[in-house]
């Protein structure tokens, strides 16, 4: 019997992991996710390197490093940049069997420099040449701040994963500052294709208003944002704009569906999943939803192109007191604040763990 992941797959969505640690690599729970689970790429963020590093499965790599002299960022992006090289050549055949259009993995530009255009966009090249694979994505958050940078980069040849995006308006400005980047380089007589994906975050709306709407509208708010943001996702690859540079050899930025666990307890366990079922999209999602969906996951339908009825249920939330647009630059700014607050425990953990065993 096919199992639920596999025929996910064959639908056409991609399956990716939202997690890697040294010890996943070591163990081959990862090879065993692509071979077994369908999976074909994954993504990680700073908080997942920190429980990493505090369970102490990098004690003996930071002791090295850090005897050769490497500290602070460095040392992390050193550790990093081995595992990502390691993950990315797991995925090296997904990545070729689609031309370039899966198989990635996904390292972040230090969130420091959020405010920072220039040099978000100098530590994106930097990065991407220091790791030295193709199918290898910096993330870079959508952030109105972020938004140039992304089409720099782009213009540059980097490939982008820009994260940080809640809506269909925050999603919309992120796919027209991928396509901005696509026309500089046409303009320059470069390649146009530069592989992105936009990820768009979804428990965190229902966890943000969970005990403040009434019981109907528990944990229906994530899904009606997808099914609008979906919609503006089909509206732009139909665009103009978007046929013309496809004419011209670009490839689309697709859509990938972010922050898939339940919070939750009440409620089912892969329900980021299947409500979120869309051809040439992607699901990034933790080994337990992975896992339960591998076990129990129903597909139901696909998503409707037209957004399913999302604008009825927006109203809903509009009448019971939330104001969505409000909502959603508020968990973006909070989610910046957050990615900075992990990366800075993340460097005192290193800086401690260096100490530890020096």
């Amino acid at each position: 019997m096919t199992s639920p992941t596999r025929s996910l797959h064959e639908l056409g969505q991609s399956l990716w992991l939202d997690n890697i640690t040294r010890g996943m690599l070591d163990d081959g729970s990862i090879r065993r996710y692509v071979e077994e689970y369908s999976v074909t790429g994954l993504t990680s963020n700073p908080s997942i390197f920190d429980k990493a590093v505090e369970g102490g499965g990098y004690d003996e790599a930071i002791a090295a490093k850090s005897a050769d002299g490497a500290s602070g960022e460095d040392l992390f992006f050193e550790l990093a940049i081995e595992d990502l090289r390691r993950a990315a050549d797991l995925f090296a055949t997904a990545h070729a069997a689609t031309a370039g259009m899966d198989g990635y993995v996904s390292l972040e530009v230090s969130p420091e420099l959020a405010y920072d255009t220039a040099a978000t966009v100098a530590a994106a090249k930097a990065l991407h040449t220091r790791a030295g694979r193709d199918n290898l994505f910096i993330k870079i958050p959508g952030t109105p701040e972020g938004l140039p940078a992304i089409t720099e980069s782009i213009t540059a040849g980097v490939p982008v994963n820009v994260t940080l995006l809640f809506d269909a308006q925050q999603y919309r400005a992120a796919a027209e500052a991928y396509m901005a980047g696509v026309e500089q380089r046409l303009a320059a007589g470069d390649d146009p294709v530069v592989t992105s994906v936009a990820s768009v975050f979804m428990s965190r709306w229902d966890a943000a208003v969970a005990g403040e709407v009434p019981e109907a509208l528990t944990n229906r708010l994530a899904l009606a944002i997808g099914g609008a943001t979906y919609r503006t996702y089909r509206e732009l690859l139909a665009s103009q704009r978007w046929q013309d540079l496809e004419a011209k050899g670009a490839r689309p930025q697709r859509l990938l569906w972010a922050s898939t666990s339940t919070k939750d307890p009440d409620a089912p366990d892969t329900m980021y999943v299947s409500g979120l079922v869309a051809p040439d999209t992607i699901n990034t999602m933790p080994d337990s939803t992975l896992e339960a969906f591998h076990d129990h996951g129903e597909l139901g339908g696909v998503m409707d192109p037209d957004g399913g009825g999302c604008d009825e249920e927006l109203a809903r939330f509009a009448e019971a007191g939330v104001d969505v647009a409000a909502l959603a630059e508020r968990l973006q700014s909070d989610g910046a604040e957050a990615f900075v607050k992990s990366w800075r425990a993340l460097m005192e953990r290193i800086e401690g763990h260096a100490r530890a065993v020096a």
